[in-house]
Order: C-alpha cells, then sequence, then structure tokens
C-alpha cells in the first residue's frame, strides 16, 4: 500500500508528488513534471503507467490509497 500526494506549487516553486509507504514514512519525492523519471529513480518503474494515470485524475492537497501489483 502506497499513499500518494499531488502538492500544488506556487509560481516559483514547481508542483510536487510525495510518494509514502504504510506508515507514512516518505518513499519518494519528485516534481509532477518529472513523474517519469522521479519513479524510476525511485524504482517504480513497474508502476508508472498506472500512477502517471492516477497522477492526471487526483486534485492537488488529497491523499490517495495506491495498491501496489506485487
Amino acid at each position: 500500500m502506497l499513499y500518494i500526494l499531488k502538492i500544488k506549487g506556487t509560481k516559483i516553486i514547481p508542483d510536487f508528488v510525495q510518494i509514502r509507504d504504510k506508515n507514512m514514512t516518505l518513499q519518494a519525492y519528485f516534481r509532477l513534471s518529472q513523474a517519469e523519471k522521479g519513479l524510476k529513480k525511485n524504482n517504480l518503474e513497474k508502476e508508472t503507467k498506472k500512477i502517471i494515470k492516477l497522477l492526471d485524475e487526483i486534485p492537488f492537497g488529497k491523499i490517495h490509497q495506491y495498491k501496489v501489483n506485487e
């Protein structure tokens, strides 16, 4: 189980994504504009397509539960 949070940036700070584990420990933190690169860097390349699709759908500021396919 992962928790995904999409964070809205400002004029100076870009939009970001946080991915946390079941204990809410930060597992990945990257710019929304570089989601594919950030997921690969954090060993989530198997879930890249599904997570990117999810990031397009979820609103900013809401935590979304994501079940990892293992």
